[in-house]
């Protein structure tokens, strides 16, 4: 009997750092937003915490993933869970934060917070 060659999944790299872009629709404002893994970061009324980052190995197509969880400060200082999943930077709109004056979507994976996005991410 022959034993079946079963191709290994890719490699993914975790990196210690998502980039975000976050938009303000009340003042129109884009601001851009390192957030390292497992610390939160506060936008606006919100708070992103990324659990991990992900990108694709470097021989791969590029693919960068990140869970992420985003509360919501309300105006009575109660925190109310508004996301909770994977986001992911091929597909903003896909799996992005949307609220009645945020929008969080995730850009980047690094490898350093302040560190320059390469193409891969990472």
């Amino acid at each position: 009997m022959l034993a079946a060659t079963v191709p290994s999944s890719a490699e993914r790299i975790r990196n210690p750092v998502a980039e975000f872009s976050g938009l303000d629709k009340i003042t129109g404002r884009l601001t851009t937003f390192d957030a390292p893994i497992d610390e939160t970061v506060q936008f606006g009324a919100l708070q992103v915490t990324p659990r991990v980052c992900y990108t694709s190995a470097p021989d791969e197509p590029a693919k960068i993933d990140a869970f992420v969880e985003v509360n919501e400060i309300t105006l009575d200082r109660q925190i109310k869970r508004i996301f909770n999943g994977w986001m992911f930077a091929d597909s903003p709109g896909l799996n992005a934060v949307e609220h009645p004056v945020y929008d969080v979507w995730l850009k980047a994976c690094k490898t350093a917070p302040g560190e320059a996005t390469s193409p891969q991410g990472g």
